[in-house]
């Protein structure tokens, strides 16, 4: 077998730095090496592996498929590696160097200023934010830490639970009025549904029921942002299925009311989420200690849940009879 041969630890570092930095030149200054040096190295790596990874111009560069492909990998590689510097070199527990997170829009919250108050705290450490509905590839995507709504956790991942809530059906009374009160789940096939993304990625196409089960969608109107499927219920669009707590306040003026309260929905939680490894930087544990602090008194959590009200009375049949 012929023997394969690996790109280099300073090649792997070479290509990210550059598609980070935007250019070489810029590269070659952050690196502290001479841009001729740089060149040498792309092409050398690119050689190796036979692809080509950058598509360069006098004005731009843009990394092809493969170099997508290699951006992940080389991130988590050159992560693992200093990881594993740290390990041996530090021994006095000091949260340090480039932390990278992944978040979900937190509209309205206490959580930016969670963010300035942990640098505050940890002036070491060098933060880099990308908020996101997707959930990423932790170890893929170069990241250390995420906070995500899920009730499932992949392998090889730990979580620390941030907040539970829960997922309601529910629609405004104008649009009820005028398609009807679903009493059954099996009616939900002739209403409008307002459905969010499945993983932050992907149009959902099941809506979960209570206690199991779930039921099949054709979303009229599909987004990963939970304001615009919110204000498509509010706005008489049809039926949306969104968190109990985006929705406390107008469940309260009943500009929306539960739709099958019983039947419809999830029990779900927020979570941060990290590697399962034996060695985790201190730069994650208080990251991940600064985060369940924020939502012991983040008000959109700790608030007590309104009571979820009954689901509104079918409207009378035309032409019944009322009883005395």
């Amino acid at each position: 077998m012929q023997a394969v041969e690996l790109p280099e630890t300073s090649e792997l570092l070479t290509f990210a730095s550059t598609v980070e930095a935007g250019s070489i030149a810029r590269a070659a200054q952050e690196l502290g090496v001479p841009r001729p040096t740089i060149s040498r190295r792309l092409a050398r790596l690119e050689e190796k592996l036979g692809v080509r990874l950058l598509r360069r111009t006098t004005r731009s560069m843009v990394l092809t498929d493969a170099g997508e492909i290699l951006l992940a990998r080389a991130r988590a590689v050159l992560a693992a590696l200093r990881d594993a510097d740290a390990s041996v070199r530090r021994r006095d527990d000091v949260p340090r160097g480039l932390l990278r997170v992944s978040v979900p829009p937190f509209q309205g919250t206490r959580f930016p200023a969670m963010l300035a108050d942990f640098l505050g705290r940890h002036p070491e450490v060098r933060l880099e934010v990308d908020t996101t509905t997707r959930h990423v590839d932790l170890a893929g995507g170069g990241f250390d830490v995420a906070i995500r709504a899920t009730a499932e956790l992949p392998p090889g991942l730990v979580a620390r639970t941030l907040a539970r809530s829960r997922l309601l059906g529910v629609a405004s009374p104008a649009y009820l009025a005028q398609a009807g009160v679903p009493r059954r789940v099996s009616e939900l096939s002739r209403h409008r549904c307002l459905a969010g993304f499945e993983r932050g990625d992907r149009a959902v196409t099941y809506w979960p029921l209570l206690p199991r089960g779930r039921v099949r969608i054709d979303p009229l109107l599909a987004s990963n942002d939970l304001q615009v499927l919110a204000e498509a219920a509010r706005s008489g669009r049809g039926i949306a299925l969104l968190p109990e707590p985006w929705i406390r306040d107008a469940l309260a003026s009943l500009e929306l009311v539960p739709v099958l309260p019983a039947r419809l929905g999830a029990e779900t939680r927020v979570s941060v989420v990290f590697s399962d490894r034996e060695f985790v930087p201190a730069s994650v544990r208080a990251f991940v200690d600064a985060a369940v602090a924020w939502a012991r008194v983040e008000p959109a959590f700790v608030d007590s849940p309104a009571p979820v009200p009954a689901q509104p009375p079918a409207p009378p049949r035309r032409g019944a009879r009322a009883r005395g």
